[in-house]
């Protein structure tokens, strides 16, 4: 019977085979997974261009949200400081009253020893005293009638200190909001900035040029290319025309003097989050131009597209708000020619650009 076993292999070998076996699926496996990250090829210029256009996109979101937090954030706090000064007011009166009262009630006392029918038995002059108990009478009408109006503003200061809790609330929220997306904005800039840092000084270079021809609309030889290129002078000057060329042809006062507050303030740097006078984000010019000529538009451009007549991109005049992207996230102010005003993105300038180089998402006229 042993004799016709087959004989087994050695466990030297057949754990050699093994170990073998699970080297190279090891190796495999190894490869696999760690193949790219030895490689880690190096994006190309175009590359680094797409993904640090949609971080400052993204970035630029996330400006616009913080704005609208910061806009909601602003409101509350006023309307707690509203709140507590009308409960200080309130309660200075209330304070009033009391120490009033307190001081007829403690003259009642004092003069409350006798009753009233003796003391008109023993007065002089009856008429004179029947004059004043009548005359105390209606002190008191008017003291009972204090007395309520005391419990009444002690009613309405305890409701306005519980608003002025529930507003502290949400401000708290808007602030953890706020720091949200300022967090966010910080983000993509600086992701933004690391994908640059791995472009050569040639490809450097060649980028800015393209973003501020992309910028300017004077890239390419698309709608608009030919009116950008006194644009792409301004941008590139950081100046440009400072003042609304003549016959700019904004159909009312207020939207010329928008108009020539942009002008103003081509060259002046991208700041996000801000609206001037030292820079500006894109909602921040859009406020401020307006501003400048007597009306009050919203802090982002998500509320800035709903102030006011929603128009076609036929009917755009000088002073017309234009909006861009899906997400309603960046704004100019249309000078006329197929040509804006726009604070474009950090580390940008406000310049003047084509309105054909960025997603159409629609157009306001103020007023």
């Amino acid at each position: 019977m042993a004799a016709h076993r087959k004989p087994r292999p050695a466990f030297g070998a057949q754990a050699g085979r093994t170990a073998a076996t699970l080297a190279l699926a090891g190796a495999a496996t190894a490869t696999a997974f760690e193949g790219p990250a030895h490689a880690d090829p190096r994006p190309t210029a175009t590359q680094v261009r797409a993904q640090v256009d949609r971080l400052h996109r993204e970035a630029e979101a996330a400006t616009e949200k913080y704005n609208g937090a910061k806009e909601q954030a602003d409101t509350a706090r006023a309307r707690i400081d509203a709140l507590r000064d009308e409960a200080a007011r309130r309660t200075e009166r209330v304070n009033a009253g009391r120490d009033a009262l307190g001081a007829t009630a403690a003259a009642q006392y004092r003069a409350g020893a006798l009753s009233p029918a003796l003391q008109l038995a023993l007065s002089s002059d009856p008429d004179r005293y029947l004059r004043g108990a009548a005359l105390a009478e209606r002190i008191g009408e008017r003291q009972a009638d204090t007395l309520a109006g005391l419990r009444g503003q002690r009613v309405a200061i305890d409701r306005l200190r519980a608003e002025a809790g529930d507003r502290f609330r949400e401000l708290r929220g808007h602030e953890a909001e706020l720091r949200r997306q300022k967090a966010a904005v910080q983000d993509r800039l600086a992701a933004a900035e690391k994908l640059l840092a791995r472009l050569t000084a040639a490809e450097r270079a060649a980028y800015e040029a393209a973003t501020r021809a992309r910028e300017t609309g004077t890239a390419g030889s698309g709608p608009g290319g030919g009116a950008g290129a006194g644009a792409d002078r301004a941008g590139r000057t950081g100046g440009g025309a400072r003042t609304a060329p003549a016959g700019v042809g904004a159909p009312t006062s207020r939207a010329a003097r928008a108009v020539s507050y942009a002008y103003g303030a081509i060259g002046k740097p991208y700041v996000w989050g801000a609206t001037g006078p030292s820079g500006y984000d894109c909602s921040g010019l859009a406020q401020a131009a307006w501003r400048a000529a007597g009306v009050s538009l919203p802090r982002t451009t998500y509320s800035q597209i709903n102030a006011g007549q929603r128009i076609s991109r036929a009917q755009l005049a000088p002073g017309d708000l234009v909006f861009f992207y899906p997400g309603v996230s960046h704004v100019g102010i249309y000078v006329g020619d197929g040509r804006m005003i726009h604070a474009p993105r950090t580390g940008s300038t406000v310049r003047l650009a084509s309105v054909d180089d960025m997603p159409w998402a629609g157009a306001t006229r103020v007023a």
